[in-house]
């Protein structure tokens, strides 16, 4: 047997349904909806003190060995990488907002990775994920899916912020814009056609199309691998073992695990990868992996990482094995020496990859009970809330807490486990420390 069959057979190739050639598109596929995060993270904790040439280098080392211990060890398609909005929490509110360096931040980061792996030893993050409601399954899928689709559109500027209406319509005449339109158009024709490479060939076009035009916003910096040196070990864990830190070590772990289960119940419902019993397999490898990646990442001087939505796209490429992250972790691996050419692929190009994704999580809703309002209203509240707070851990929490309230109080206290009644009481004191 070649060793391309032993890898086949490992990845369990012939029970997924996939192939070599699927996994190596999706993979790729991933990577170029989430390329983005090599620019936007560093800009972002730049303005928290950390030298930006760093962050880049750091910011491909984390997400590389993210994902491909998420696809080697745990073997799922979920590409890892410093998350958005957890990045913009470390830069403005603790940074910024509390007076605290960075180097101290980094540490906090450490802690919650290190918490994370205490949790999941301990069994506990596994007790977590076995508590949702699997009525909450198909309703996070399709909520992620509304997230996706609207950064998409954001992305694309297709649709704009409004102090009057919150959000409106965008100049449809603009050169992006008009190209994200026609990105969305070409992949739309594609998969009604049963192209398999329908995004990434959508992707590419449309980048081309940019290139022709003279749209892509390209500014390229002075990088150099070498430059990780200003970040790597940099972080200052006694500072954040302080009292005055557990707060902050908190809220990385709070949002992480839950921006993290609900991407993976997304993600594994779109893919098919839950058995017919709703469980999780290899649950502990999926939580090892991103907890250490999110040790990896403070060491080398970056924010949380965590699992990506973005690994949709490349699950809607035909992504069902652990090879399509190991592709993804690959990229980003290759970036850490040329990270300014993959700044070369515009929002316009990657945007309606997003929304293209978006439409088909939207299946899921198919399989939620809307004539029980048990359970339709919280799977609603769940699917509304995710982007609309701009957050997956928000809509869990709007769904853990009215899925609870509601059995509660109709009597039915006793179809909701203790550890159900824990976390609902926890993401409660969430709500009222955030307010």
């Amino acid at each position: 047997m070649s060793l391309a069959d032993r890898a086949a057979r490992y990845f369990e190739f012939a029970a997924l349904g996939t192939n070599w050639k699927t996994e190596i598109l999706a993979g790729t596929t991933t990577f170029m909806t989430m390329a983005y995060i090599i620019f936007v993270n560093p800009s972002i904790l730049h303005e928290a003190g950390l030298p930006a040439a760093g962050v880049t280098a750091a910011t491909c080392l984390a997400a590389a060995v993210g994902s491909l211990l998420m696809g080697t060890f745990a073997r799922y398609p979920i590409a890892l990488a410093p998350g958005m909005g957890l990045n913009a929490y470390f830069t403005y509110s603790v940074v910024k907002g509390m007076g605290v360096d960075w180097h101290t931040a980094l540490g906090a980061v450490f802690l919650s990775g290190i918490a994370f792996l205490i949790l999941t030893a301990a069994g506990i993050r596994q007790m977590i994920v076995n508590a949702i409601p699997h009525e909450l399954y198909s309703a996070v899928a399709a909520g992620v899916g509304l997230f996706i689709a609207l950064i998409g559109f954001r992305n694309g500027g297709i649709i704009v912020p409004s102090q009057a209406t919150l959000v409106s319509l965008g100049n449809l005449r603009s050169p992006t814009t008009l190209l994200a339109l026609f990105g969305l158009l070409l992949m739309a024709v594609l998969l009604c056609a049963r192209f398999k490479a329908a995004i990434l060939v959508g992707v590419v076009a449309t980048w081309l199309l940019a290139a022709l035009t003279g749209t892509v916003d390209w500014h390229p910096q002075p990088y150099s691998i070498r430059d990780i040196s200003s970040t790597a070990l940099q972080l200052d864990i006694r500072g954040a073992l302080r009292l005055g830190l557990l707060d902050i070590v908190f809220a990385f772990l709070f949002v992480d695990l839950f921006d993290n289960i609900g991407t993976l119940l997304a993600v594994g419902k779109k893919a098919g990868l839950f058995d017919n019993a709703g469980s999780v397999p290899r649950l502990n490898r999926i939580l090892y992996s991103d907890a250490i990646a999110t040790v990896a990442g403070s060491l080398s001087g970056t924010s949380t990482v965590v699992s990506y939505i973005e690994s949709s796209a490349g699950v809607a490429a035909g992504g069902r094995s652990g090879v399509t992250a190991i592709v993804t972790g690959l990229l980003f691996a290759i970036a850490l020496f040329v990270a300014p050419l993959a700044g070369a692929i515009p929002a316009s190009a990657t945007a309606p990859a997003l929304i293209i994704v978006g439409s088909m999580m939207m299946t899921a809703v198919a399989e939620i009970a809307w004539t029980d309002p048990e359970i339709a209203i919280p799977a609603f509240l769940t699917m509304l809330a995710i982007p609309l707070t701009y957050s997956i851990a928000n809509g869990l929490a709007f769904g853990f807490c009215s899925y609870t309230l509601i059995k509660l109080l109709c009597g039915r206290f006793r179809d909701v486990s203790w550890m159900v009644y824990a976390l609902t009481a926890l993401f409660l004191a969430r709500f009222c420390y955030l307010s």
